[in-house]
C-alpha cells in the first residue's frame, strides 16, 4: 500500500464540486492527502468539502472558489492553496467546458474562443503556477483531463473534441519540459461517463442502451471509476509514467 500513499502531499484540483472530480479528490483525500477543491459556486463546493471530510474522517479538504476561464482567478487559486495547505505536489485539471452543439464549421467566435481557453490554455496557466513547487522538490504530478472525443471527429461535438486533442499535445509538451525537473505529466481520456456534465448524451434510455450495448463492459462509465486512476498517477505507483493519454472508456476505443 505504500506505493499509493499520499500522506503530506497536497492536491489542488479543478472541476471538483461534483461528478468525477469530486470522486477523485476524495480517492486522494482517503489516501492521505489533503485537498483544494476549486470550480465556481462556493456552495456546491462547501458541500463537497464537507462529504470528502465525512468520507476520510478528517478536515482534508480546502473549498476555494475559482472560474478556470481567468488567468488572475488562477493565480489566486494556487496562492489560497498554498497558504492554506502548502507547496502543491499533485495537481488534477479537471475542469472544462462545452458552450456549442453544432458544427465546428458554424461555431461562433466567442464559443470557439471560450471552449480553448477553458480546455486548453486553462491547463496551461494551472501548469505555469504550479510548477515551481514541483521545482523546488524535485518531484510532483500533474494531470489533465481529456476526453475520447480527442481521437474522432465529430459533427456535433467536433470543436471540443479539438480542444481536448490540443489538450493531450500541451500535456506531452509539458511531459517533455518538465520531465527533468522530475516532474510527471498525464491527460485521463474518459468515454461517456455518467455526470452532469455529459447528460444530454445519456439521460435518454433508448440513447442510453443502444450506447451500452456498443461498450464491452456493457455499462456507461460512472465517476466513481476514476478514484483508483487519479491515486495512481498521483503517487509513486507510476513513478515512471509521463507524456501519456489514458483511456477509460469501458473498451469502446480500444480499437482508435
Amino acid at each position: 500500500m505504500s506505493l499509493f500513499d499520499l500522506s503530506g502531499k497536497v492536491a489542488l484540483l479543478t472541476g471538483a464540486s461534483k461528478g468525477m472530480g469530486l470522486q477523485m479528490a476524495t480517492a486522494l483525500a482517503e489516501q492521505g492527502a489533503t485537498v483544494v477543491i476549486s470550480a465556481r459556486k462556493m456552495d456546491q463546493l462547501t458541500a463537497a468539502a464537507e462529504s470528502i471530510n465525512a468520507a476520510v474522517g478528517a478536515e482534508r479538504a480546502i473549498p476555494v472558489a475559482c472560474n478556470v476561464g481567468y488567468k488572475d482567478q488562477l493565480a489566486e487559486l494556487v496562492q489560497t492553496a498554498r497558504a492554506k495547505a502548502g507547496p502543491i505536489d499533485i495537481v488534477v485539471g479537471n475542469a472544462g467546458v462545452n458552450p456549442y452543439y453544432g458544427p465546428t464549421s458554424e461555431i461562433p467566435d466567442e464559443a470557439y474562443e471560450k471552449t480553448m481557453s477553458a480546455n486548453v490554455q486553462s491547463n496551461l496557466w494551472l501548469a505555469q503556477l504550479v510548477a515551481p513547487d514541483m521545482i523546488a522538490s524535485g518531484k510532483g504530478s500533474m494531470m489533465f483531463t481529456s476526453s475520447v472525443g480527442a481521437f474522432k471527429p465529430s459533427l456535433k461535438l467536433g470543436t471540443y473534441g479539438m480542444s481536448k486533442l490540443a489538450l493531450i499535445g500541451l500535456v506531452r509538451n509539458l511531459a517533455a519540459e518538465f520531465g527533468p525537473k522530475g516532474i510527471r505529466v498525464n491527460a485521463i481520456c474518459p468515454g461517456l461517463i455518467r455526470t452532469d456534465f455529459a447528460r444530454e448524451l445519456w439521460d435518454k434510455p433508448e440513447v442510453a442502451a443502444k450506447i451500452t450495448a456498443e461498450i464491452p463492459l456493457r455499462r456507461l462509465g460512472e465517476p466513481e471509476d476514476f478514484k483508483g486512476l487519479a491515486v495512481f498517477l498521483a503517487s509513486d505507483a507510476s513513478r515512471y509514467m509521463t507524456g501519456q493519454a489514458l483511456t477509460v472508456c469501458g473498451g469502446s476505443n480500444m480499437w482508435t
